[in-house]
Protein backbone atom coordinates (compact mmCIF):
# COMPACT_ATOMS: atom_id res chain seq x y z
CA UNK A 1 0.00 0.00 0.00
CA UNK A 2 1.08 3.22 -1.22
CA UNK A 3 0.93 6.55 1.37
CA UNK A 4 1.78 9.96 1.04
CA UNK A 5 1.86 13.06 3.29
CA UNK A 6 -1.21 15.03 4.33
CA UNK A 7 0.92 18.46 3.71
CA UNK A 8 2.49 17.03 0.09
CA UNK A 9 -1.32 15.59 -1.14
CA UNK A 10 -2.48 19.27 0.41
CA UNK A 11 -0.11 21.30 -2.17
CA UNK A 12 -0.97 18.44 -4.99
CA UNK A 13 -4.74 19.93 -4.82
CA UNK A 14 -3.80 23.35 -4.77
CA UNK A 15 -1.56 23.08 -7.88
CA UNK A 16 -4.56 21.24 -9.62
CA UNK A 17 -6.97 24.31 -8.94
CA UNK A 18 -4.73 26.59 -9.87
CA UNK A 19 -4.49 25.06 -12.89
CA UNK A 20 -7.90 26.06 -14.42
CA UNK A 21 -9.86 22.91 -13.41
CA UNK A 22 -9.18 21.25 -17.00
CA UNK A 23 -9.06 17.78 -15.76
CA UNK A 24 -12.53 18.61 -14.73
CA UNK A 25 -13.93 19.95 -17.54
CA UNK A 26 -12.25 16.86 -19.50
CA UNK A 27 -13.93 14.52 -17.12
CA UNK A 28 -17.37 16.15 -17.70
CA UNK A 29 -16.98 15.93 -21.13
CA UNK A 30 -16.68 12.32 -20.95
CA UNK A 31 -19.43 11.28 -19.12
CA UNK A 32 -22.05 13.77 -21.47
CA UNK A 33 -20.44 11.80 -24.04
CA UNK A 34 -21.07 8.57 -22.43
CA UNK A 35 -24.79 9.37 -21.25
CA UNK A 36 -25.62 10.38 -24.64
CA UNK A 37 -24.43 7.22 -26.51
CA UNK A 38 -26.31 5.10 -24.13
CA UNK A 39 -29.54 7.34 -23.73
CA UNK A 40 -31.29 4.69 -24.73
CA UNK A 41 -30.48 2.19 -22.61
CA UNK A 42 -32.73 1.59 -19.27
CA UNK A 43 -29.81 1.29 -17.28
CA UNK A 44 -27.85 3.63 -18.42
CA UNK A 45 -29.21 6.10 -15.54
CA UNK A 46 -26.83 4.16 -12.53
CA UNK A 47 -23.40 3.61 -13.51
CA UNK A 48 -22.10 0.32 -13.03
CA UNK A 49 -20.49 -0.46 -9.38
CA UNK A 50 -17.27 -0.81 -11.56
CA UNK A 51 -16.12 1.84 -13.97
CA UNK A 52 -13.39 2.88 -15.70
CA UNK A 53 -13.51 6.05 -14.64
CA UNK A 54 -13.94 4.52 -11.20
CA UNK A 55 -10.65 2.11 -11.86
CA UNK A 56 -8.89 4.86 -12.92
CA UNK A 57 -6.85 5.25 -9.83
CA UNK A 58 -6.82 1.34 -9.43
CA UNK A 59 -9.68 1.18 -6.83
CA UNK A 60 -13.18 0.83 -7.13
CA UNK A 61 -14.59 3.92 -5.99
CA UNK A 62 -17.99 2.63 -5.43
CA UNK A 63 -17.32 -1.00 -3.98
CA UNK A 64 -19.68 -2.17 -1.49
CA UNK A 65 -18.46 -3.25 1.44
CA UNK A 66 -20.77 -4.10 4.46
CA UNK A 67 -22.09 -7.23 6.38
CA UNK A 68 -22.74 -9.45 3.68
CA UNK A 69 -19.69 -8.02 1.32
CA UNK A 70 -16.40 -8.44 2.29
CA UNK A 71 -13.10 -6.53 0.88
CA UNK A 72 -11.74 -7.27 -2.22
CA UNK A 73 -8.91 -9.12 -1.74
CA UNK A 74 -6.52 -6.95 -3.42
CA UNK A 75 -7.69 -3.71 -2.16
CA UNK A 76 -5.10 -2.95 0.57
CA UNK A 77 -2.11 -3.84 -2.24
CA UNK A 78 -3.65 -1.07 -4.29
CA UNK A 79 -4.51 1.64 -2.00
CA UNK A 80 -2.84 4.59 -1.50
CA UNK A 81 -3.37 6.34 1.56
CA UNK A 82 -2.72 9.66 3.32
CA UNK A 83 -2.26 10.42 7.22
CA UNK A 84 -3.00 13.52 9.07
CA UNK A 85 -3.04 14.51 12.79
CA UNK A 86 -6.69 15.88 13.79
CA UNK A 87 -7.14 18.62 16.36
CA UNK A 88 -7.35 15.97 19.58
CA UNK A 89 -3.84 15.04 18.25
CA UNK A 90 -4.95 11.39 16.59
CA UNK A 91 -3.73 9.88 13.67
CA UNK A 92 -5.96 8.95 10.97
CA UNK A 93 -5.46 7.64 7.74
CA UNK A 94 -7.34 8.28 4.60
CA UNK A 95 -7.65 7.25 1.21
CA UNK A 96 -5.61 10.22 -1.49
CA UNK A 97 -8.58 11.17 -3.09
CA UNK A 98 -11.17 10.67 -0.14
CA UNK A 99 -8.92 13.42 1.57
CA UNK A 100 -8.76 15.65 -0.92
CA UNK A 101 -12.07 16.18 -1.57
CA UNK A 102 -12.42 16.42 2.26
CA UNK A 103 -10.53 18.80 1.91
CA UNK A 104 -12.42 20.82 -0.11
CA UNK A 105 -15.59 19.83 1.96
CA UNK A 106 -13.85 21.34 4.91
CA UNK A 107 -12.77 24.17 3.50
CA UNK A 108 -16.58 25.23 1.98
CA UNK A 109 -17.58 24.57 5.15
CA UNK A 110 -15.82 26.76 7.01
CA UNK A 111 -17.14 29.81 4.67
CA UNK A 112 -20.69 29.04 6.79
CA UNK A 113 -18.11 29.00 10.29
CA UNK A 114 -19.10 25.26 10.59
CA UNK A 115 -15.91 23.65 11.36
CA UNK A 116 -15.81 19.62 11.11
CA UNK A 117 -12.53 17.32 11.65
CA UNK A 118 -11.64 13.42 11.16
CA UNK A 119 -12.27 10.93 14.04
CA UNK A 120 -11.63 8.12 11.34
CA UNK A 121 -11.17 7.02 8.63
CA UNK A 122 -9.34 3.84 7.32
CA UNK A 123 -8.80 0.64 9.68
CA UNK A 124 -7.01 -2.20 8.36
CA UNK A 125 -8.25 -5.33 8.48
CA UNK A 126 -5.53 -6.79 11.00
CA UNK A 127 -6.46 -3.63 13.34
CA UNK A 128 -10.02 -5.10 13.12
CA UNK A 129 -9.00 -8.04 13.88
CA UNK A 130 -7.31 -6.64 16.98
CA UNK A 131 -10.63 -5.24 17.79
CA UNK A 132 -12.86 -7.75 17.66
CA UNK A 133 -9.88 -9.89 19.89
CA UNK A 134 -10.29 -7.34 22.35
CA UNK A 135 -14.00 -7.47 22.94
CA UNK A 136 -14.24 -11.64 22.95
CA UNK A 137 -11.53 -11.32 25.19
CA UNK A 138 -13.46 -8.79 27.25
CA UNK A 139 -17.07 -9.25 26.52
CA UNK A 140 -17.26 -12.36 25.00
CA UNK A 141 -17.72 -13.65 21.63
CA UNK A 142 -21.64 -13.23 21.59
CA UNK A 143 -21.37 -9.56 22.30
CA UNK A 144 -18.24 -8.69 20.01
CA UNK A 145 -20.79 -10.58 17.23
CA UNK A 146 -23.06 -8.40 17.78
CA UNK A 147 -21.06 -4.70 18.47
CA UNK A 148 -17.96 -4.96 16.59
CA UNK A 149 -17.73 -5.73 12.60
CA UNK A 150 -15.92 -8.87 11.17
CA UNK A 151 -12.82 -8.31 10.13
CA UNK A 152 -12.87 -7.83 6.34
CA UNK A 153 -16.77 -6.69 6.46
CA UNK A 154 -16.17 -3.11 8.08
CA UNK A 155 -16.30 -0.68 5.08
CA UNK A 156 -13.23 1.53 7.22
CA UNK A 157 -11.41 -0.98 5.63
CA UNK A 158 -11.34 0.84 2.23
CA UNK A 159 -9.98 4.48 3.78
CA UNK A 160 -13.12 5.59 1.54
CA UNK A 161 -15.52 5.98 4.65
CA UNK A 162 -15.38 8.81 6.85
CA UNK A 163 -16.14 9.74 10.18
CA UNK A 164 -16.23 13.70 11.50
CA UNK A 165 -16.79 15.22 14.60
CA UNK A 166 -17.57 18.84 14.89
CA UNK A 167 -15.67 21.96 16.52
CA UNK A 168 -18.61 24.39 18.00
CA UNK A 169 -17.23 27.84 20.03
CA UNK A 170 -13.94 26.40 19.58
CA UNK A 171 -14.04 23.54 21.48
CA UNK A 172 -13.97 19.77 20.20
CA UNK A 173 -17.54 17.78 20.09
CA UNK A 174 -16.49 14.35 19.69
CA UNK A 175 -18.92 11.88 21.68
CA UNK A 176 -22.19 10.41 19.74
CA UNK A 177 -24.44 11.79 22.39
CA UNK A 178 -22.91 15.19 22.00
CA UNK A 179 -22.76 15.19 18.27
CA UNK A 180 -26.31 13.95 17.42
CA UNK A 181 -27.62 17.14 19.36
CA UNK A 182 -26.30 19.57 16.38
CA UNK A 183 -29.11 18.45 14.15
CA UNK A 184 -28.99 21.74 12.01
CA UNK A 185 -25.02 22.32 11.46
CA UNK A 186 -25.40 18.16 10.33
CA UNK A 187 -27.75 19.49 7.55
CA UNK A 188 -25.56 22.21 6.73
CA UNK A 189 -23.45 19.48 6.35
CA UNK A 190 -25.09 16.96 4.18
CA UNK A 191 -26.78 19.28 1.99
CA UNK A 192 -22.83 20.05 0.93
CA UNK A 193 -21.43 16.55 0.69
CA UNK A 194 -22.60 15.60 -2.55
CA UNK A 195 -20.85 18.30 -4.24
CA UNK A 196 -17.49 16.50 -3.34
CA UNK A 197 -18.53 13.33 -4.08
CA UNK A 198 -19.56 12.37 -0.41
CA UNK A 199 -22.59 10.88 0.42
CA UNK A 200 -24.40 10.30 3.75
CA UNK A 201 -24.08 6.12 4.19
CA UNK A 202 -26.33 5.28 7.19
CA UNK A 203 -29.69 6.97 6.23
CA UNK A 204 -32.84 7.18 9.08
CA UNK A 205 -34.81 3.72 8.94
CA UNK A 206 -33.42 1.83 6.86
CA UNK A 207 -30.88 0.09 9.55
CA UNK A 208 -32.17 -3.76 8.05
CA UNK A 209 -30.60 -2.48 4.78
CA UNK A 210 -26.95 -0.76 5.99
CA UNK A 211 -27.04 -3.10 9.20
CA UNK A 212 -25.95 0.22 11.17
CA UNK A 213 -28.22 3.02 12.74
CA UNK A 214 -28.02 6.37 11.74
CA UNK A 215 -24.79 8.01 11.43
CA UNK A 216 -24.74 11.32 10.96
CA UNK A 217 -20.87 11.90 10.96
CA UNK A 218 -20.55 8.75 8.82
CA UNK A 219 -19.80 9.93 4.92
CA UNK A 220 -18.92 7.99 2.28
CA UNK A 221 -16.42 8.95 -0.63
CA UNK A 222 -17.66 7.97 -3.84
CA UNK A 223 -15.48 9.90 -6.47
CA UNK A 224 -18.65 11.17 -8.95
CA UNK A 225 -20.52 14.21 -7.75
CA UNK A 226 -23.32 13.66 -9.85
CA UNK A 227 -23.70 10.13 -8.99
CA UNK A 228 -23.86 11.08 -4.93
CA UNK A 229 -26.18 13.92 -6.09
CA UNK A 230 -28.46 11.35 -7.79
CA UNK A 231 -28.23 8.93 -4.45
CA UNK A 232 -28.72 12.04 -1.99
CA UNK A 233 -32.23 13.57 -4.21
CA UNK A 234 -33.28 9.71 -4.27
CA UNK A 235 -32.88 9.30 -0.85
CA UNK A 236 -31.41 5.66 -1.13
CA UNK A 237 -28.78 3.43 0.25
CA UNK A 238 -26.23 2.70 -1.40
CA UNK A 239 -26.98 -0.94 -1.34
CA UNK A 240 -30.63 0.61 -3.49
CA UNK A 241 -28.59 2.52 -5.49
CA UNK A 242 -26.35 -0.41 -6.81
CA UNK A 243 -29.32 -2.95 -7.15
CA UNK A 244 -28.15 -5.41 -3.68
CA UNK A 245 -31.13 -3.98 -1.61
CA UNK A 246 -35.02 -3.63 -2.61
CA UNK A 247 -36.59 -0.33 -1.69
CA UNK A 248 -40.13 -2.03 -0.90
CA UNK A 249 -41.91 -0.13 2.23
CA UNK A 250 -41.40 -1.80 5.39
CA UNK A 251 -44.30 -1.15 7.74
CA UNK A 252 -43.04 -0.38 11.64
CA UNK A 253 -45.48 -0.58 14.40
CA UNK A 254 -44.05 0.34 18.14
CA UNK A 255 -47.43 0.07 19.65
CA UNK A 256 -47.80 1.33 22.75
CA UNK A 257 -46.73 0.18 26.05
CA UNK A 258 -46.61 1.12 30.12
CA UNK A 259 -43.17 -0.11 30.38
CA UNK A 260 -41.18 1.50 27.40
CA UNK A 261 -41.05 4.53 25.70
CA UNK A 262 -41.47 4.70 22.09
CA UNK A 263 -37.89 6.04 22.15
CA UNK A 264 -36.96 2.85 23.99
CA UNK A 265 -39.27 0.45 21.44
CA UNK A 266 -37.48 2.08 18.64
CA UNK A 267 -34.15 1.23 19.79
CA UNK A 268 -35.13 -2.02 20.31
CA UNK A 269 -36.69 -2.35 16.64
CA UNK A 270 -33.04 -0.92 15.56
CA UNK A 271 -31.30 -3.10 17.44
CA UNK A 272 -33.16 -6.47 15.05
CA UNK A 273 -33.34 -4.46 11.95
CA UNK A 274 -29.21 -4.29 12.30
CA UNK A 275 -28.90 -7.54 13.25
CA UNK A 276 -31.43 -8.57 9.83
CA UNK A 277 -29.07 -6.79 7.61
CA UNK A 278 -26.40 -9.81 7.72
CA UNK A 279 -29.09 -11.73 6.73
CA UNK A 280 -28.05 -11.97 3.11
CA UNK A 281 -31.16 -12.77 0.38
CA UNK A 282 -33.57 -11.98 3.03
CA UNK A 283 -36.35 -9.11 2.46
CA UNK A 284 -37.77 -6.88 5.17
CA UNK A 285 -42.15 -6.46 5.07
CA UNK A 286 -43.03 -5.28 8.65
CA UNK A 287 -41.69 -5.54 12.71
CA UNK A 288 -44.12 -4.62 15.21
CA UNK A 289 -44.23 -4.79 18.78
CA UNK A 290 -45.96 -7.52 20.50
CA UNK A 291 -47.04 -5.73 23.45
CA UNK A 292 -45.95 -6.05 27.43
CA UNK A 293 -48.38 -8.63 27.37
CA UNK A 294 -46.42 -11.09 25.48
CA UNK A 295 -43.64 -11.25 27.90
CA UNK A 296 -44.96 -14.28 30.49
CA UNK A 297 -43.65 -15.77 33.47
CA UNK A 298 -42.70 -18.77 31.53
CA UNK A 299 -40.83 -16.85 29.07
CA UNK A 300 -39.24 -15.32 31.20
CA UNK A 301 -37.86 -18.31 32.41
CA UNK A 302 -36.50 -19.79 29.96
CA UNK A 303 -34.48 -16.56 28.83
CA UNK A 304 -33.24 -16.93 32.49
CA UNK A 305 -31.81 -19.88 31.82
CA UNK A 306 -30.13 -19.09 29.19
CA UNK A 307 -28.70 -15.36 30.35
CA UNK A 308 -28.83 -15.91 34.24
CA UNK A 309 -27.65 -12.08 34.63
CA UNK A 310 -30.87 -10.73 32.18
CA UNK A 311 -33.07 -7.82 33.84
CA UNK A 312 -36.32 -9.80 34.13
CA UNK A 313 -38.14 -6.27 33.93
CA UNK A 314 -36.47 -5.28 30.83
CA UNK A 315 -37.73 -7.58 27.97
CA UNK A 316 -39.52 -6.88 24.75
CA UNK A 317 -40.63 -9.14 21.96
CA UNK A 318 -41.16 -7.97 18.58
CA UNK A 319 -43.07 -9.74 15.57
CA UNK A 320 -41.43 -10.16 12.37
CA UNK A 321 -43.01 -10.88 8.68
CA UNK A 322 -39.86 -11.20 6.24
CA UNK A 323 -38.98 -13.14 3.03
CA UNK A 324 -36.33 -15.44 1.60
CA UNK A 325 -35.22 -15.70 -1.58
CA UNK A 326 -33.53 -18.35 -3.40
CA UNK A 327 -30.27 -17.51 -2.55
CA UNK A 328 -30.50 -16.77 0.76
CA UNK A 329 -27.42 -17.69 3.21
CA UNK A 330 -29.10 -18.37 5.88
CA UNK A 331 -28.82 -22.37 6.06
CA UNK A 332 -31.41 -22.77 9.09
CA UNK A 333 -34.24 -20.78 6.93
CA UNK A 334 -35.60 -22.33 3.89
CA UNK A 335 -35.50 -20.39 0.57
CA UNK A 336 -38.40 -18.54 -1.38
CA UNK A 337 -40.17 -18.97 1.24
CA UNK A 338 -42.11 -16.18 3.49
CA UNK A 339 -42.29 -15.48 7.41
CA UNK A 340 -45.06 -14.16 9.36
CA UNK A 341 -44.80 -13.52 13.13
CA UNK A 342 -41.08 -14.49 13.84
CA UNK A 343 -40.43 -13.97 17.16
CA UNK A 344 -37.15 -11.67 18.47
CA UNK A 345 -36.60 -11.49 22.42
CA UNK A 346 -34.92 -8.59 23.47
CA UNK A 347 -33.02 -7.42 27.16
CA UNK A 348 -32.01 -4.25 27.91
CA UNK A 349 -28.62 -3.69 29.86
CA UNK A 350 -26.66 -0.77 30.33
CA UNK A 351 -24.99 -1.28 27.17
CA UNK A 352 -28.65 -1.16 25.58
CA UNK A 353 -30.70 -4.00 24.34
CA UNK A 354 -29.22 -7.27 23.26
CA UNK A 355 -30.83 -10.24 21.28
CA UNK A 356 -31.85 -12.58 23.61
CA UNK A 357 -33.82 -14.68 21.89
CA UNK A 358 -35.32 -15.51 18.44
CA UNK A 359 -37.19 -17.84 15.92
CA UNK A 360 -40.58 -19.74 16.34
CA UNK A 361 -41.17 -20.99 19.36
CA UNK A 362 -38.44 -19.37 20.75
Amino acid sequence: MKRLTALLLACLVAAAAFAGCSKSAKKNDTSAASSAASATADEASKPASTSDEAMADGIDYMVLVNKTNALPQDWEEKLTTVHMTNSVGVDVEVEQKAYAAYLELKADLEKENIYVDLDSARRSVAEQQRIMTEFIEKYGAEYAAKTVAQPGFSEHHTGLALDLYLIVDGQDVTENEDMVQYTDIWAKIHEKLADYGFILRYLEGSEHITGYGYEPWHIRYIDDPATAKQITDEGVTFEEYLGKASSNEVQIDLGTSEKFSQDELEAAAVTIKCQFAAWEGCELKSLRYAGDEAVTEEKLTQLKAKSPSLDASKVVCFLMDFSTSETNAETALEPNRDYTDYQWWLSKSKDGWQIADQGYGA
